[in-house]
């Protein structure tokens, strides 16, 4: 079996770690045994670009119980989980082609390693994979029956793809289930971004001035949980809903050049590139600390930074510290990549569980009707959104009610009024 992980003598620690993931995602068990049933997947090979995690490796796990000939690799060049990876490759024959901290030409190496198997799906996590496909593999592309994205970076890339008419094949948004965008993003990015700061810095959160830009799901879960944390939190926006909401949210709403001198910490998480620049981080007070939460490194502009800049040096793990010409230091995280992977462990289990079941039942819906789709971005089928919902909530030991004949004939009627 072919594979590229740093050590297959870190398995035995990652196969407790995925054990312990398995252990809340509770949905992805019951597809895991529904899969091995049904064999939903017989005669699939799926490539998989996605973060090498203990809650991806039980996706991987399910996938490989359906049938499926699975190939992974990672979708972010720190996001990689070694002992993760090798308990992969060792312990349920799955070949991955992932190391943290490896560089650009490895990253995009391995996505080409991870394609050689000519997929007929592939799960993507940034749009890397599909864009490699379209780019430099189109041999393959005759083989995709469709395709899975887990992100919003991804899905902007994708549409516009799909837009100027040179997508290949249909893709699922998963990213935009609602049992996905309002939980994983909002709650799994908003804890899992504070996680990663503080971890890399170890400072205390509260009474500082910490500043989101970007008030998207993802910014809303960061700016949640820095204000649980005690911060104040101001958000910068561009679009007019979002900020409305921030301001109503009980947020302070500014441009950021001028939160940039009242920061003390700098959150980005807008998707865009070039968010902070030059000119904020000379506005920035000494001590400054930058962290993206953002899928991809291009929202800080690190070239600037380092142009301002008279000399770096790692002062800690995950922290580069940038002193600039007239003296004061900027704090960059993670080398501005998304910090609650680079730093700490990603999303929580519990609300991967029903992002990963999204990814799993969209594949499966793929495999039988990919061939009859166009070659579109489509959204997650309603039914399967409303299945994992309910499945989430009975293992919650949550029971809900239901619409009577009555209340379902008026809600789709016009004629009742007062």
């Amino acid at each position: 079996m072919e594979y590229d992980v740093r050590d297959l003598k870190l398995a035995p620690k990652g196969k407790l770690r995925m054990e312990w993931a398995g252990r809340f995602m509770p949905v992805l068990e019951s597809l895991k045994k529904r899969f091995s049933k049904e064999k939903p997947f017989q005669g699939i090979k799926i490539s998989a670009c996605l973060h090498v995690t203990s809650e991806t490796a039980n996706l991987m796990e399910a996938l490989k119980l359906g049938g499926a000939q699975v190939r992974l690799t990672a979708s972010n060049p720190l996001s990689t989980q070694d002992d993760i990876a090798a308990t992969l490759v060792e312990d349920y024959g799955v070949p991955v082609f992932a190391i943290k901290g490896e560089d650009n030409d490895s990253y995009y190496t391995h996505i080409h390693q991870a394609l050689e198997h000519r997929p007929h799906l592939s799960l993507d996590d940034g749009a890397d994979l599909v864009c490699t496909l379209h780019s430099e593999r189109k041999e393959l592309l005759g083989h995709l029956i469709g395709g899975t994205e887990e992100t919003t970076t991804g899905v902007i890339r994708l549409r516009s793809m799909a837009q100027e008419k040179v997508l290949h094949y249909p893709i699922i948004a998963v990213n935009d289930a609602k049992t996905k965008y309002l939980f994983d993003n909002r709650y799994g990015t908003g804890q899992s971004t504070i996680d990663g700061i503080l971890r890399a810095t170890n400072i205390l959160l509260a009474g500082l001035n910490v500043v989101v830009a970007g008030y998207g799901w993802c910014g809303r879960g960061v700016a949640m949980r820095a204000k649980g944390a005690g911060a104040k939190v101001i958000i910068c926006e561009v679009d007019p809903l979002r900020a409305l909401e921030a301001v109503m949210d009980g947020f302070q709403v500014m441009p950021l050049k001028k939160a940039a001198p009242i920061g003390d910490v700098f959150i980005t998480v807008s998707g865009d590139k070039n968010v902070i620049t030059k000119n904020h981080f000379s506005r920035m007070k000494d001590g400054a600390i930058i962290a993206n939460a953002g899928h991809f490194n291009v929202e800080i502009d690190i070239p600037a930074l380092k142009e301002l800049s008279q000399n770096q040096r790692e002062i800690r793990e995950f922290v580069t510290e940038y002193t600039l010409k007239e003296g004061k230091r900027v704090h960059l995280l993670a080398e501005g990549r998304l910090i609650n992977l680079s730093s700490a462990e990603g999303h929580p289990a519990m609300v991967m569980d029903m992002s990963f079941a999204n990814q799993a039942m969209s594949a499966m819906h793929l495999s039988s009707e990919g061939k009859k789709l166009r070659k579109e971005v489509y959204p997650v089928p309603k039914k399967i959104d409303e299945e994992i919902a309910f499945m989430k909530l009975r293992t919650m030991g949550v029971k809900i009610d239901k619409l009577t004949p009555e209340q379902r004939k008026y809600l789709s009627g016009w004629k009742e009024g007062t």
